[in-house]
């Protein structure tokens, strides 16, 4: 299943938001995002259920999918997309519980190596890679990989989704040029959703603004 396009994916923290996420959304939605994850998983069950139903219901107008993050069974619960799982996680379990229509997602991170995509190849749809650049939500957080990183991985044959400081459409730029499938944000789409029409526009097959002199 290849990531939904355009490929940018908004990861939810509604602690950064300063309006419900539904509501936030809608205007995500509405700036052209296309794939919203849930993730706020301080919340409880009951809780994220209700809200990625909720979500569900604002994507739909849109054609826009909705995955959540950590747990298959739940997501199969409410009904959404997909599941991203954390690292360590079972993919073939949970493939088998959402079926092959699921969008199933894995955490990497460099320090797996190219064991992990010996393990999971044709499990998963996709693989976060992080962090990619110094990231403002996770100060110190690191060692950064960089678009050379996003490159090695790409090159193992599983498609990367590029996390970790994306906070500009030159980001998006040089990390799909890297090979990366796709790439995702946080931070600014909670603060600020009309800031990712440049960045959406770059992975929609637009070009980034040139670099100053």
């Amino acid at each position: 299943m290849p990531v939904p396009g355009p490929p940018l994916l908004a990861i939810t923290d509604r602690h950064l938001s300063s309006q419900p996420l539904p509501e936030l959304a809608d205007r995500l939605f509405a700036s052209g995002l296309r794939w919203l994850s849930l993730r706020d998983k301080d919340l409880a069950d009951a809780e994220r259920l209700a809200l990625a139903r909720a979500l569900l219901r604002r994507a739909r107008p849109w054609g826009a999918r909705i995955t959540l993050h950590g747990d298959a069974a739940l997501a199969a619960a409410a009904g959404v997309d997909g599941v991203h799982l954390p690292a360590g996680s079972d993919p073939a379990a949970a493939r088998a519980l959402l079926g092959p229509a699921a969008l199933i997602g894995l955490s990497g991170h460099d320090s797996d190596g190219a064991d992990l995509v010996e393990r999971v190849r044709g499990q998963v749809d996709y693989l976060t890679l992080s962090p990619i650049f110094p990231s403002v939500s996770k100060p110190g957080y690191g060692p950064c990989l960089g678009t050379l990183g996003v490159r090695r991985w790409a090159e193992r044959g599983v498609p990367v989704v590029a996390l970790g400081g994306i906070d500009g459409a030159q980001a998006v730029a040089d990390c799909l040029a890297a090979g990366a499938a796709g790439v995702a944000v946080m931070g600014l789409a909670m603060r600020d959703p009309q800031a990712l029409g440049p960045l959406l526009a770059v992975a929609a097959g637009g070009t980034a603004p040139s670099r100053p002199d």
